[in-house]
């Protein structure tokens, strides 16, 4: 029995009228492209209660990765790429601390709420029931907390200006309300703050090259598609200008990872 949907206008510009790309949409879930912007999403996602319970994360990653397994054209080449550039990388934590300078950091879709290194001050939100009780135990530990809720919804009850840094890790694919979030991190970051975002790549070549079976589909959770050209777009609408953190890997990489900066406030990537 299909989970209770509701309609949605392009997430993007909030158009209307879509085109369902029919090879994207089993199971009567209508991946469309906006007819005005391009934008991909899905335009029958399901209602926040269906994900916070039917399709909550935990529930369904290791069915859906097992599903995807192999389904990539680069997995031999995207590991060499990645072992070389590693070479020319900090680690991740080293990053955020570049980043968010060891401040307020807030992680939007949390999941368990370890990702923000010490000695940054962690907050979240997370819609899981489960997921939820494990992040803000941890996080009240090291002197933050974590919100209950839709991430659209429960960004706006931080103070503005409250964080040095947000993390949407693997987050803003499943966010019906794009802009709503985007303008709420928009108000609760500082000025001078960044937000880190990982999405899949809609857009890159093995997507192109499998079709159907890419890993970056994920049914019902998965409820946009962005490209680097759209993802560049709603942040601008947002008010954010954004820089590529993975830009050598990028056309074949499954993911994009970028950083989003208030426009009147540039820094490092």
């Amino acid at each position: 029995m299909m989970a209770e949907t509701t309609y949605r206008d392009c997430p993007a510009c909030e158009a209307s009228q879509a085109s369902l790309i029919a090879e994207y949409s089993p199971d009567d879930w209508q991946v469309s492209s906006c007819e005005t912007c391009d934008f991909v999403y899905l335009k029958n996602p399901p209602a926040y209660e269906a994900l916070e319970e039917d399709f909550a994360w935990e529930k369904t990653y290791v069915e859906k990765r097992e599903k995807t397994r192999g389904s990539t054209a680069f997995s031999p080449l995207q590991r060499a790429v990645r072992k070389k550039t590693r070479l020319f990388t900090r680690d991740r934590s080293q990053k955020m601390r570049g980043w968010f300078s060891d401040g307020h950091v807030l992680d939007v879709g949390c999941g368990n709420g370890g990702r923000i290194p010490e000695p940054m001050v962690p907050y979240g939100i997370e819609l899981s029931r489960q997921l939820h009780a494990h992040a803000d135990a941890y996080m009240r530990s090291r002197g933050g907390y974590c919100a209950f809720g839709p991430g659209a919804e429960a960004i706006w009850d931080f103070d503005e200006g409250q964080f040095d840094g947000i993390i949407m890790n693997s987050y803003l694919e499943h966010e019906t309300a794009v802009m709503k979030v985007l303008k709420g991190a928009a108000r609760c970051l500082k000025p001078d703050g960044a937000i880190y975002i990982r999405v899949p790549n809609f857009g890159s070549l093995n997507r192109k090259l499998i079709g159907k079976t890419w890993c970056g589909f994920r049914y019902p959770d998965h409820v946009n598609y962005f490209t680097l050209t759209s993802l560049r777009q709603v942040a601008a609408a947002a008010g954010f200008t954004l820089s590529v953190v993975n830009p050598v890997t990028l056309p074949i990489d499954d993911n994009i990872n970028a950083l989003l900066r208030k426009r009147d406030h540039q820094g490092r990537a």
